[in-house]
Order: C-alpha cells, then structure tokens, then sequence
C-alpha cells in the first residue's frame, strides 16, 4: 500500500472503529505515544496487542468518535496527518480537539504514532 494510501485507510478505519483493520496496517512491534499519560511522551503502547487493548478505549468513551477534516503528508519514510476529533460522551458531553499524528512507516506499515494535540483550559 502507498504511503499517502495507507493514511487514509489508517484514518478511515478509525472512523469505522475497525480494530482489525487498524491493526492490519501497523508492524508487529509498532509504537504508539498516546497524547496524554504520566510520562513526558504520554502513554506509550507497544505492539499489536496493547493496541487491541487500548485504542477501543476512545470508542467506548465516545461512541460516535470521529476524526474529519483530516489531511496527511508523506515524506520518505516519515508522514503526519493533521485532525480535528469529535465525539460525544454518555453524558451529551461534546468533545473537539485538533491535533496531529506524526509517524515513522517501515515496510508499507505503520511502525510509529506519536499523537500532538491542543489542550484547552478546564
């Protein structure tokens, strides 16, 4: 899969809430830097397995979570998707953030995301 074709599929199939399709399209010991955790690069999850167990957790949250007017640029080895999240909680709570994923491909797959995000104040 091209580099440009493999965000979009990456970013679609997030919109779909498609694990398995998500985890088809990232290497086995892929790294994913979550944008908030107790460490200076959030939480960090690594491997397809610690994927399946933590990226539903912003669909369960968010049931109608989506990530639109997203746009990706692809440079050798290197890309970043710019988004803006929506999604609303179990409260009616609405929720929207822009940010930016930045990632390392190997192989056709995603091996690396690091998430960016603007933080409002509480």
């Amino acid at each position: 899969m091209m580099s440009l074709s493999l965000l979009n599929a990456f970013a679609d199939a997030f919109n779909r809430h498609d694990i398995e399709a998500l985890l088809g399209m990232v290497t086995e010991d892929c790294v994913f830097d979550m944008s908030s955790g107790p460490e200076p690069w959030g939480t960090r999850h690594i491997g397809r397995q610690a994927l399946r167990e933590a990226l539903p957790w912003a669909w369960r949250t968010w049931p109608d979570a989506r990530w639109e007017q997203v746009k990706h640029v692809v440079a050798g080895d290197r890309g970043f998707s710019e988004w803006t999240f929506r999604g609303t909680d179990a409260e009616g709570r609405v929720t929207e953030i822009r940010g930016v994923d930045l990632f390392v491909l190997r192989d056709g797959f995603i091996a690396r995301k690091d998430t960016f995000r603007k933080q409002r104040p509480a």
